[in-house]
């Protein structure tokens, strides 16, 4: 027989954690989080460096500083978890199944679900680099497991594919740890992460940056020995006679997050292919009614901050929906990205209440100019796509502008790319 419980999450890292607390907290009397790893937290406790909670909690804070103060308030609340619990399986009626050494075989009945599942790594092989397999090849997020939870250094000269934040804070720390890095290569004109990670990781340290740049072959038979590095043309292919070779022990590869929703489409939940996370309105419901998704499972966000207070929100809709048996759809307004927009989340919104909307530009500019349906919203001295947009929207005003059916967001640059 089914367990039932009122609010399931999937997932223990930051959007799980924080949804958990907020079904709580909205009035859900079982909250269960369900997770594969031993403990909660998800990558929290690798994550070493500063940078967490400047917005949450308004100070400077490490990941497993960050980490413990929401563990603490879901354990106080009373929230449940399953460890080292594995969910195999979620239908559209919200049945779970899962699986564990520890409790055997499960299958939960839940009034409402949290998808939480957060993004992994792209790694080598959907990038297609040619060469040899040899040792020395890892994600960034791998590398920063061996050296800040294991206490292990995987090489000593390095070479970083791809300038997500990840990648560059990893150029940081194996600088610190001693080791060379001799460049981050990045295939894009512009960075891929944060500024301030730019700034204080690559140029405070001396790390050079090769923009417009790729691998394009790994050298090696049981080890790394060197990487060729090649500048690409506007379509991103590799110029022939531009190739030179960088010797190094390490490749590390930081380009790029995918959202895990292998467990949304097996329930049948519609995906953004901009965003490569579930199509959500303002509530964070799913198309499948009583599921709901928040944090980096929907899109990737650059701070730790934005994941715990976008599954909030969803952990606060999935109590209402337990408790009063649905929650109606905000899907009066389809919201769709124009010009210089790459996404915008939520994709369906009222259009009668305040919403927050998320999104990100195609490419960088100055003098950058938010229209929401056809309205000027607010002035930008720059926007990066490597940086989220974030834009309160007044309800209030949507009614007086009459916007109806369709919501179209543009960024108009005026002081060209």
């Amino acid at each position: 027989m089914a367990e039932r419980v009122d609010v399931a999450v999937i997932g223990a890292g930051p959007a799980g954690l924080a949804a958990a607390i907020a079904a709580r907290e909205r009035g859900a009397e079982r909250v269960l989080i369900v997770e594969r790893a031993e403990q909660l937290g998800g990558l929290l406790p690798q994550c070493i460096h500063n940078g967490f909670g400047l917005l949450y909690f308004g100070r400077d804070m490490t990941g497993p500083e960050y980490e413990k103060a929401f563990i603490g308030r879901a354990q106080s609340l009373g929230v449940e978890a399953r460890l080292e619990t594995m969910v195999i399986d979620l239908d559209a009626e919200r049945g779970i199944t899962a699986v564990s050494r520890r409790h055997g075989y499960m299958k939960f009945k839940p009034g409402a679900v949290v998808l939480a599942m957060g993004c992994r790594e792209r790694a080598r092989g959907a990038l297609g680099i040619p060469g040899t397999r040899p040792a020395g090849v890892m994600t960034a997020g791998t590398c920063q497991r061996f050296v800040n939870v294991e206490g292990y250094m995987p090489g000593s000269r390095y070479v970083i594919l791809g300038s997500g934040d990840i990648g560059m804070i990893m150029a940081r720390r194996l600088t610190l740890e001693g080791a060379k890095v001799e460049a981050v290569v990045e295939i894009m004109p512009w960075p891929g992460g944060l500024i301030r990670n730019e700034v204080q990781c690559l140029h405070d340290f001396g790390i050079p940056l090769l923009l417009e740049h790729t691998v394009t072959f790994i050298h090696g038979e049981e080890r790394v020995e060197g990487v060729t590095v090649s500048r690409v043309d506007a379509e991103r292919r590799p110029i022939a006679g531009t190739e030179k070779l960088f010797p190094c022990d390490c490749l590390l590869i930081s380009a790029g997050l995918i959202p895990e929703n292998e467990l949304s489409r097996k329930a049948g939940v519609e995906l953004d292919p901009a965003t490569g996370g579930p199509v959500v309105d303002q509530n964070r419901q799913t198309v499948v009614p009583g599921i709901f998704a928040g944090g980096n499972v929907v899109q990737v966000h650059d701070l730790v901050d934005w994941v715990s207070w976008e599954a909030e929100a969803a952990g606060r809709s999935a109590a209402a929906y337990a408790d009063k048996g649905r929650l109606k759809a905000a899907t009066g307004v389809r919201v769709v990205p124009g010009k210089n927009i790459k996404y915008v989340v939520p994709q369906y919104v009222s259009g009668k209440d305040d919403v927050t909307l998320h999104m990100r530009v195609e490419r960088p500019g100055l003098k950058a100019t938010v229209k929401v349906g056809g309205v000027l919203w607010k002035r930008y001295r720059t926007v990066r796509p490597s940086e989220m947009i974030i834009l309160e929207v007044k309800g209030q005003a949507m009614k007086e502008a009459g916007i109806k059916g369709e919501l179209v967001v543009d960024c108009e640059l005026r002081g060209g790319d």
